[in-house]
């Protein structure tokens, strides 16, 4: 590990960086007292009946002391803000009762899990209605890996985020469980969910600080928390973050150019460790650093930043020496081999603004756009036609599976981008190429996860099917979804 290449930069292109945007809203310091950075509780289960374990996720309102002052409405699952944490174990099989106590429709989005679509995966096919509930249940068979869960409900999936619905989950794995990582949750393994937000009199107002580029807010936020600290009391400490923006992309170091160790990207263990002092997440994509304090001590502070503002601090305390060591390879990715005969899929994110499109189109929410064999790994060419002059990077996202990347423009893709991923950053003028497996059957969208570019319509649907076994599908209209006729 000495001698291995530590990365100074942000990979991506500066130039659609989106501090560039015309729209952009610089972040802003707070002036008001640190506060402990908000570690959310980890969601008990109803019962555990052998491998059956049973979770109940509500959906609801409440009020969250964000600001001095007035407390702000938010939205939550399980909290008044973002959510409890969920923890899920490969192999188990679990029933989810989920609930619904807004007052408008929500779906329940299990971003990064591979379970079935449309229902499962809780796309737009999967309303619950207020005051409504619904049951799904599924066997987890995924490596370890940081998700989230959040709504999908079109067209106003980008407000309930901004409201606050988003939750991490956490999958474990016995392979996983024997590599040399922190994963005391709360102590040395916390969630780190990045967003952003304005207050109007300590209250959210969407439509105010709307811009359907992605809406922007003037205060960091990590787990809900504004200047938020967190005691360290080890060595290690391993960061579970989220870019849970609508459109915020978060560009970390810290303020001593600290370095940390990335473990992990979207879909789990990377192959080897990737040393970084900067790292750069575009919207809904996950990383998992490791920080070694070694070189601090008592009543040290390290400070992380995004661009050139503080978002939270990590206060040194007492911790016992630790000299663990992370291998030089941790996992091994087994590639699929691409199924010979098949044409490689050409997909376009085009256009800003109320331009932008998916392959020229908007999103139907009755069309099947493409279908892909459960079983087959088939290439996807992901384009951003957006001009470097003036441009932006789309983050794609595709439901119902895990990929790889494979390339950026034909070159090798980012050092830190060799693991199973399901949200890659496109750069404007970009190509990347990525080797895509669906193993459920479904109907999954794949979309930009700027929220509000998803909204507008930057979305489409494939359907993952088993030639043997035909599944017969009930795809809801817009109109339907939020006005149903039975209900």
């Amino acid at each position: 590990m000495s001698e291995t290449k530590v990365y100074n930069n942000y990979f991506f292109d500066e130039p659609v960086f989106d501090l560039h945007d015309g729209g952009y809203v610089p972040l802003e310091k707070v002036d008001m007292p640190d506060h402990p950075l908000n570690i959310p509780a980890a969601l008990k289960p109803d019962k555990v009946e052998e491998n059956d374990v049973y979770y109940t996720i509500t959906a609801q309102e409440g009020e969250t002391q964000i600001l001095p002052g007035a407390k702000t409405k938010t939205w939550g699952y399980n909290a008044s803000l973002l959510g409890q944490t969920i923890v899920l174990k490969q192999g188990v099989h679990y029933h989810v009762h989920l609930v619904n106590k807004l007052p408008e429709v929500t779906t329940f989005h299990w971003h990064g899990l591979n379970v079935t679509g449309p229902i499962v995966d809780g796309g737009p096919h999967a309303p619950v209605y207020p005051g409504g509930s619904r049951d799904i249940d599924f066997t987890l068979d995924q490596p370890a890996q940081t998700d989230w869960i959040h709504p999908h409900p079109c067209p106003n999936t980008a407000r309930q985020v901004w409201n606050g619905l988003a939750a991490a989950v956490v999958v474990t794995d016995d392979e996983e469980a024997k590599l040399p990582f922190p994963r005391n949750y709360g102590v040395d393994d916390i969630p780190i969910i990045l967003q952003d937000r304005s207050y109007h009199d300590n209250q959210l107002d969407y439509k105010k600080d709307y811009d359907i580029d992605g809406t922007l807010g003037k205060y960091a936020l990590v787990n809900g928390t504004i200047n938020g600290v967190f005691d360290v009391t080890t060595q290690r400490v391993r960061l579970r973050i989220l870019n849970g923006s609508d459109r915020r992309e978060w560009r970390l170091h810290f303020d001593d150019d600290h370095e940390f160790t990335q473990i992990a990207s979207d879909g789990g263990t990377l192959p080897e460790p990737v040393r970084l002092t900067k790292l750069m997440l575009t919207c809904a994509e996950r990383a998992e650093v490791i920080l070694d304090f070694g070189d601090k001590k008592p009543g040290d502070v390290v400070t992380l930043m995004s661009d050139d503002m503080p978002i939270m601090k990590f206060k040194i305390g007492q911790y016992v020496p630790d000299d663990v060591k992370l291998p030089e390879h941790l996992t091994t990715i087994d590639a699929p081999e691409v199924t010979p005969g098949l044409p490689v899929t050409r997909t376009v994110m085009s256009g800003m603004d109320d331009q932008v499109r998916l392959d020229g189109k908007l999103f139907d929410m009755q069309r099947i756009d493409r279908r892909q064999k459960i079983g087959d790994t088939v290439l996807w060419d992901v384009v951003n036609t957006n001009d470097m002059d003036g441009g932006m990077i789309h983050p794609f996202h595709m439901h119902g599976c895990q990929f790889l990347v494979i390339s950026r423009n034909g070159k090798e893709p980012y050092p830190n981008e060799h693991g199973w991923k399901d949200t890659v950053g496109v750069n404007a003028g970009e190509t990347v190429r990525i080797a895509v497996q669906f193993t459920k059957f479904g109907v999954y969208m794949y979309h930009c996860h700027i929220l509000e570019h998803e909204d507008t319509g930057m979305m489409a649907q494939i359907e993952a099917y088993d030639p043997n076994h035909e599944h017969k599908y009930h795809l809801l209209s817009m109109d339907e979804m939020n006005h149903p006729k039975n209900k």
